[in-house]
Formats: structure tokens, C-alpha cells, sequence
């Protein structure tokens, strides 16, 4: 029976997002709210259940997704996206210009929201394609693989940080293995597609001499953009942090919790805590890319702001999200999961990745899917003591899969690239699709070795 209440109460969200064209979030939370009542719960407990869903998500996330999103449109707005991307390309030459856009769309993309990204990239690889003669999509489909991966696997992005935390998995491992993870994605999503891709529709890549989605584009000079270093580091502040945190708890104390709470263990654990290390890393890029670059706290805190509009709404259908997982959980949804896939000989890894392809194919968003997933596959998680850090990269790759019409991000590409529809399923359908499963069988290869 929970799984009737689960399917009419997916497609009672579809409804109300694609046809009614309600709000997401408040189709989320409707949604959670009659879905609780079809599970039999108590009408008294069904607030408490969404503000748990919603506290248990929000607490971190604000701070790391918030700050994240401030730092990426400071680094942007100063030109250091513009510096990173210049700089690869005339590292790269024009001989291996798609690996310099893949490389500059991956330390971007690990930065900045994949919107924003696109929006800041696509113009910049334009004029490269332009200036190179060659087709833009050649280019192009690297960039949106690239910047693609980040957001499906990499923390602090808002998606694999919800989802990680949702599981209670370590996020500077996530980040680390879910590197791992998305380069050979990025790669065979983006050089080696595109061969795919230009064999069966050559006449996708054409040179065009202009993007009817851009108005006017902000340009830059280069010679007035921070530099390339500050820019890297600034972008990746928070990420190096992390990481560095996570390989010292590794390596010294084998993994486990800080040994000293009083020494070195604890300064460690403390810097590489994505809250901290988000705290820090902003203050540090109000002054490289704000004071340092003589902007005024009244302009920094200009971008500050706008940065925080952009993310609102997001932040608001993470949190729909979260209380929906919340209800699924309290009614028995993911208990009723765990009973039925407890005898199967699917692996745990599989099975999240496969529930979430069906919610990422059904509601579009890949952070809605990503965390009514980790609702459902959370009690199964514990019950078969699967690996956090995995499973959430299981979900992280399951979340990518065959974006299509119900997805903001479908649309974008086919505006941005001045596709066709049917286009845009050959090529960004496709090559999320291919993403999808290359990162899967990248995350059950390295679950293997590791255990």
C-alpha cells in the first residue's frame, strides 16, 4: 500500500509542477502533506515531521550552500572566471581546446550553481569557438559535462551536500572519492561523446556567428582580472580545506575521530568542517576578490546579495525536498523498502542509484530526486550497513540521468546552445544520460576496492 501512496504521490507532484505549474516547493510540501495523510499518520504529527525534514537539511546547508553561492559570484563578478578559463585556453593552445574547456568548466563548475555556470561559461567558450573556428557545440558539450559532474557529485554543491548529509556521510570523503568519480564521466561524457554525437548528426556542428539567448554579455579585460592563482585559489578555498582535512583524518588517525580534542587532530577536524571551512574561505574572498581588488564593502556587499537572491528559491525546494523525504521516512515508506529489497540479490549501491534515475525521470529535479531517494534508501542503508559516502554517489549519479522536459536544465541548454528540442535529446539528454552511467560503474568499481 505505501507504494501506491508513493507513485500517486509522485505523480500528484509531476501534476502540479508540469501541468498546474505550481511553485516547487509548495507542490512539495502539499504534496508531502496528503502523501502523510495517504500513509496513515497522525494528522497532530505531520508539521512536526516536515520541520523536522526541513531543520535536519537546513541547519548545515545554509551556511555551505549560502556562502558557496556568495563566494562563486564574487570570484565571477570580479572576472576570476573569466581569468581561470582565458588562462587554460592559452595554456592548452587551440590544439586541445576541449581538454582546456573541460579543465576551466570543472574548476568552475565546482564553484558556481551549474545556472550560473552556464550562464558565465557559455559566453566565454563562444567567443573561444569563434575566435578557433570551430563548431561551438564542439566545445560546448565538454563545458556542460564538466560543469554537469560538479553539481551531481561534488560537495559543496547543493545536491551531493544535501543528499551526504541527509545520509550522514563524511563530505570531505564524498568530495574526494566523488572526484574520482567525475573526471572519467567528464571525460567520456565530453570529449568522447562529442565524437559520438558529430558521427551520427554532423550537422549539429556548425560554426555560428552569434547566441540569440545572450543580450549583452559582460565583458572583461584581462589585463584587469585578478590572477590566475588567486582566482584558483579563492574558487577552491573551501574544497582544498576539506580535503586536506579529510586525507589528515585518513592517513593520521586511520579515519576515526580526533584523537587530541585539544591538538592538532582538533584544529584539523575543525578547518575541514564544510561550515568552517565555508566561513573562512568567504572572508577570504571578500578581501582577494573585494577589497584586495579595490571594491568598496558597499559593492561586495551589493554582490553578497544578489548572490543570495539567486539561491533562494533553490534553497526552498531543498528544503520542500527534505520534508517530503521526512514524510516518506515517518510513514513507513522506507521501512516498507527495506523489507522488500532485504532478500534481493540487487546491490545496495544499484538499487539507490535506480530508485533515483526513476525519481530524476519523473520530477526533473535532480535535487528533489536525489534527496526523496535518500528518504527511501536510508533504512535499507543501515539495515545492509552500506557505506554512506558511496551510497550518496550512487544517488549523486542516479540524479543526473535523462534530463529532459521537466528539467530547468533542458531548457537552459537548448536556449543557451539555440537548440531544437529534438536536438537537445540527442545531445543533453544523452550526455547526462551517459554521465549517469559511467558514474555509477565508477562508484560500485571503486565501493569494490575500497571494501
Amino acid at each position: 500500500m505505501q507504494f501506491v501512496i508513493l507513485l500517486l504521490g509522485i505523480l500528484l507532484l509531476l501534476f502540479l509542477i508540469i501541468k498546474v505549474k505550481l511553485n516547487t516547493f509548495v507542490s512539495l510540501i502539499a504534496t508531502s502533506i496528503l502523501v502523510a495523510l495517504g500513509l496513515g499518520m497522525n494528522p497532530a504529527n505531520i508539521a512536526t515531521s516536515l520541520k523536522d525534514g526541513i531543520g535536519s537539511s537546513m541547519g548545515e546547508l545554509i551556511i555551505v550552500f549560502g556562502f558557496g553561492a556568495m563566494i562563486g559570484r564574487l570570484v565571477s563578478d570580479a572576472g576570476g572566471s573569466y581569468r581561470i578559463a582565458r588562462t587554460l585556453i592559452n595554456i592548452f593552445g587551440k590544439k586541445r581546446l576541449q581538454v582546456a574547456i573541460l579543465v576551466a568548466s570543472f574548476l568552475i563548475g565546482i564553484s558556481l550553481l551549474f545556472e550560473v555556470g552556464l550562464v558565465l561559461v557559455t559566453p566565454i567558450v563562444f567567443a573561444v569557438a569563434l575566435e578557433a573556428e570551430v563548431p561551438f557545440l564542439y566545445l560546448g558539450i565538454s563545458m556542460a559535462a564538466a560543469l554537469s559532474a560538479t553539481q551531481g557529485f561534488l560537495p559543496p554543491q547543493p545536491s551531493p551536500t544535501a543528499v551526504s548529509t541527509a545520509l550522514g556521510a563524511n563530505l570531505g570523503q564524498v568530495l574526494l572519492i566523488g572526484i574520482v568519480v567525475a573526471i572519467p564521466c567528464v571525460i567520456v561524457a565530453g570529449p568522447i561523446w562529442t565524437r559520438v554525437i558529430r558521427h551520427f548528426s554532423p550537422d549539429l556542428f556548425v560554426i555560428k556567428k552569434s547566441l540569440p539567448a545572450f543580450g549583452e554579455v559582460k565583458e572583461f579585460d584581462l589585463k584587469e582580472t585578478p590572477g590566475f592563482g588567486i582566482s584558483v585559489l579563492t574558487s577552491l578555498f573551501p574544497v582544498i580545506f576539506m580535503a586536506l582535512a579529510t586525507i589528515y583524518q585518513m592517513t593520521v588517525d586511520g579515519g576515526t575521530t580526533p584523537k587530541n580534542p585539544h591538538g592538532m587532530d582538533a584544529v584539523v577536524s575543525m578547518l575541514g568542517n564544510p561550515v568552517i571551512a565555508m566561513v573562512i574561505a568567504l572572508l577570504f574572498a571578500i578581501w582577494s576578490m573585494g577589497l584586495h581588488r579595490k571594491r568598496t564593502m558597499k559593492e561586495i556587499s551589493g554582490t553578497i546579495e544578489s548572490a543570495v537572491k539567486s539561491i533562494a528559491m533553490l534553497l526552498m525546494v531543498i528544503a520542500g525536498g527534505s520534508a517530503f523525504k521526512q514524510v516518506l521516512i515517518d510513514g513507513g515508506v522506507g521501512k516498507a523498502v527495506q523489507q522488500l529489497m532485504v532478500n534481493s540479490s540487487f546491490s545496495p549501491l544499484i538499487l539507490a542509484w535506480f530508485i533515483t534515475v526513476i525519481l530524476r525521470v519523473s520530477l526533473g529535479s535532480a535535487t528533489v530526486a536525489g534527496m526523496t531517494a535518500a528518504g527511501l534508501i536510508t533504512p535499507l542503508m543501515h539495515s545492509l550497513g552500506a557505506d554512506p559516502v558511496m551510497i550518496s554517489l550512487a544517488i549523486g549519479a542516479g540524479s543526473l540521468a535523462a534530463s529532459h522536459v521537466n528539467d530547468a536544465g533542458f531548457w537552459m541548454f537548448s536556449e543557451y546552445f539555440d537548440l531544437s528540442v529534438k536536438d537537445t535529446f540527442k545531445v543533453w539528454t544523452s550526455l547526462e544520460t551517459v554521465i549517469s552511467i559511467v558514474g555509477i560503474i565508477m562508484v560500485v568499481i571503486i565501493n569494490a576496492i575500497l571494501h
